[in-house]
């Protein structure tokens, strides 16, 4: 049996960044099982599976386009420093700001200049290649 669009996948997966750094996965634990296109899996990385078998072991890489886009200069937002009285603000520090149907949205703090704090809202791995290994365990 092969994988298609509606088939219920059970696997273990590493994703990692081009030079080796592991970003999420399970190969060394539980299988995960999902539907294709419920939404688990971005379908940038569904696409790869398609076709495949139980028992595969496959590795493939993930272009930016395919995975969490280009980052948006527009995603990038201005703060004024006073806007986080009591909060430690450093380069690296996620903050949670909520939308306008408030929804939680996290943001890097990307740089403190003077009084101002530059909040990046692109996903982290925006712009990326991944590396998306896969072993299929089951399909139904």
């Amino acid at each position: 049996m092969m994988i298609t669009g509606d088939s219920t996948v059970s696997l273990r997966f590493s994703l990692s960044l081009e030079n080796g750094q592991l970003v999420d996965g399970n190969i060394d634990g539980d299988t995960a099982t999902f539907i294709m296109g419920d939404g688990t899996l971005l379908p940038g990385f569904e696409q790869f599976l398609v076709g495949l078998e139980v028992g595969a072991d496959e590795t493939f890489e993930v272009t930016p386009e395919y995975a969490f886009g280009m980052p948006n200069p527009s995603n990038i937002q201005e703060f004024s420093r006073s806007q986080f009285a009591g909060i430690v603000l450093e380069p690296g520090v996620v903050l949670s700001f909520a939308d306008a149907s408030q929804s939680e949205l996290p943001g890097v703090v990307k740089t403190l200049e003077g009084d101002t704090v530059i909040v990046d809202f692109n996903h982290p791995l925006a712009g990326k290649t991944l590396k998306f290994s896969v072993i299929i365990e089951g399909i139904q």
